[in-house]
């Protein structure tokens, strides 16, 4: 299993970037897919969870202007981020709770990470 991320890059504060993260592989289900963010010297934290039934959580610092979204059938997850902030640049992360096979366990696989600048 693969998940490869895109759409990151540099902005400026108040602009929006759509990140969008590819799934490929052997792929029996996928369950909760999630945003992650990181800065150096920091820890992962979560951006974003989508189930694979739509419900979504949210951290509280970025309530209100990020969207997280997925299309099963293509297997994509994106994350809307719009009102960007400084505090907003991090390494983003996407990753996928999956089953390769009916009889298999779950695993949570994560991208490479694409980097998202936000400049003041």
């Amino acid at each position: 299993v693969q998940l490869v991320e895109s759409g990151g890059g540099l902005v400026q504060a108040g602009g929006s970037l759509r990140l969008s993260c590819a799934a490929s592989g052997i792929i029996f289900s996928i369950n909760d897919m999630g945003w992650y963010r990181q800065v150096p010297g920091k820890q992962r934290e979560l951006v974003a969870v989508v189930s694979s039934g739509g419900s979504s959580n949210y951290a509280d610092s970025v309530k209100g202007r990020f969207t997280i979204a997925r299309d099963n059938a293509q297997k994509m997850l994106y994350l809307q981020m719009n009102s960007l902030k400084p505090e907003d640049t991090a390494v983003y992360y996407c990753n996928a709770d999956v089953q390769t096979t009916i009889r298999s366990f779950r695993v949570v696989y994560w991208g490479q990470g694409t980097q998202v600048t936000v400049s003041s």
